[in-house]
């Protein structure tokens, strides 16, 4: 089994920043690529950021480029999304997730372990 815990999510005014943490547990975390999605009420889940196993490759959804970087530390079993000069469009539920190999992944279907959502709103 593997557990993902989100932490770090809140209220920010709009070009605000914050830093989204991912604990992991359960299962070698290094061995696997990880990535963040975010989710609106009525709209589809949409991909955010990934990183590989090693964290040498990253991938970022166009909408967030310049603006997020997803790092991981493997010694502490962590992932995390820095966020900066957030806007209104950013608001939504932030959720962290397991890859099921240890390249980057942009669909849903190939990640098997989800956290349980942070809410991020950036006011304006």
């Amino acid at each position: 089994q593997v557990q993902l815990v989100e932490s770090g999510g809140g209220l920010v005014q709009a070009g605000g920043s914050l830093r989204l943490s991912c604990a992991a547990s359960g299962r070698t975390f290094s061995s696997y690529a990880m990535g963040w999605f975010r989710q609106v009420p009525g709209k589809e889940r949409e991909f955010v950021a990934a990183i590989s196993w090693s964290g040498g490759t990253l991938g970022y959804a166009d909408s967030v480029k310049g603006r997020f970087t997803i790092s991981r530390d493997n010694a502490k079993n962590v992932v995390y999304l820095q966020m900066n000069c957030l806007k209104p469009e950013d608001t939504a539920v932030y959720y962290c997730a397991k890859a099921m190999g240890g390249d980057i992944e942009l669909a849903p279907l190939r990640y098997d372990y989800w956290g349980q959502g942070t809410q991020v709103t950036a006011s304006s």
